[in-house]
């Protein structure tokens, strides 16, 4: 049968590998990302030109593993982070530094300045959305808006990590602007709102992998 969660179900699933189980936040963020880039690299044909739109959270944080991944195999992403390097934390924060002490370029796009970048992704095979996750509420604004709106008119294959960012994982509404996604790589389960309302046309194909933790 398959299995469909709510956005509170996956939080809950989250809390519970760590509480129960040990599982920490950062095994689960490399299980994540390194699903993602085994997903690229398997499945989608190598793709030698990647850029990755990492957001400040968790979301991420499992784009910054995945650009690490990369790395370790010869493919050196762009990597786009909405804000700036100083304002990211937490597990995220520890994934970003290894990059940086890997010498991967981190660019910081702050607001009003996403239109800038627009013109270099031609050169894209692939585009990763790691800017928001499940846990999103409210509408889209600000520089997480326009880069949004970058990755949907670029050319390139577009790969979402969880979620499409901007859609609700629950109801399946937009929120205000989201991804459109060719592929969404999402973890545990199928989220509700990849199923119903505006999720199926967003979401494009899904996979679902394994976290390593009990659902």
């Amino acid at each position: 049968m398959q299995r469909i969660i709510t956005a509170k179900q996956a939080k809950e699933i989250d809390i519970k590998a760590h509480e129960k189980f040990g599982i920490s936040t950062l095994v689960l963020m490399e299980n994540a990302g390194r699903a993602v880039a085994n997903e690229v690299l398997e499945s989608l044909d190598s793709k030698k030109s990647i850029a990755i739109f990492c957001g400040k959270g968790n979301n991420g944080g499992d784009g910054f593993v995945a650009g690490r991944h990369f790395l370790i195999r010869g493919i050196k992403p762009d990597i786009y982070l909405a804000g700036r390097i100083q304002d990211v934390g937490g597990t995220a924060r520890i994934n970003l530094d290894i990059l940086l002490k890997l010498k991967q370029k981190i660019i910081e796009v702050e607001e009003n300045l996403g239109l800038v970048i627009k013109n270099k992704f031609s050169k894209h095979d692939l585009v990763i959305d790691a800017l928001l996750g499940v846990g999103l509420f409210g509408e889209v604004r600000g520089i997480y808006r326009d880069l949004i709106g970058i990755i949907n008119t670029s050319r390139a294959y577009i790969l979402s990590i969880d979620i499409p960012s901007g859609l609700d994982a629950t109801t399946g509404k937009i929120l205000g602007y989201c991804v459109k996604a060719d592929k969404t790589v999402t973890f545990v389960a199928k989220k509700r709102g990849m199923v119903i309302g505006d999720g199926p046309k967003y979401c494009g194909k899904i996979a679902v992998r394994d976290l390593g933790i009990p659902f």
